[in-house]
């Protein structure tokens, strides 16, 4: 029985290792989005740059710093040392386009995550350059 527990615990740090490998080991920009009370809240993202446009994916409607856009659409955006203020645009209808850039971006760790993630629900956010109209940002 104690082997048992033992190699469980083994298993299950060696997920989670792997797991926070796939999500963590390189390619993550960190999103800076205002809470409702005015708070601040930095959280790890994936992010792509097709066409020289940025897409982020949100995992569901629910996720936090997706939530925080409601109250402001604005947010930063940093990757690699560098920081960029954007306003956000959800675009539900690129789902399926943005999960073919994270797949060929992200590869196998993209794969691994979607074995414990549900992107049916995702919600493909482009960023524009705060200060650009829609129509210049298009």
């Amino acid at each position: 029985m104690k082997r048992a527990v033992v190699a469980l615990l083994v298993i299950g740090a060696g997920l989670t290792a792997l797991t926070w490998w796939a999500l963590e080991s390189g390619g993550v920009a960190v999103v800076q989005t205002r809470t409702a009370d005015g708070g601040r809240r930095d959280t790890h993202v994936w992010f792509v740059t097709p066409g020289g446009e940025t897409w982020l994916e949100a995992g569901t409607p629910e996720n936090p710093w997706f939530r925080d856009l409601e109250h402001s659409p604005l947010l930063t955006l940093s990757v690699e040392g560098r920081t960029v203020r954007y306003r956000a645009e959800p675009d539900p209808a690129s789902r399926e386009r943005l999960r073919s850039w994270l797949r060929e971006k992200y590869g196998i760790r993209d794969w691994w995550v979607g074995h414990f993630i549900d992107s049916s629900r995702s919600i493909p956010v482009r960023l524009v350059p705060a200060g650009l109209s829609p129509a210049a940002g298009s």
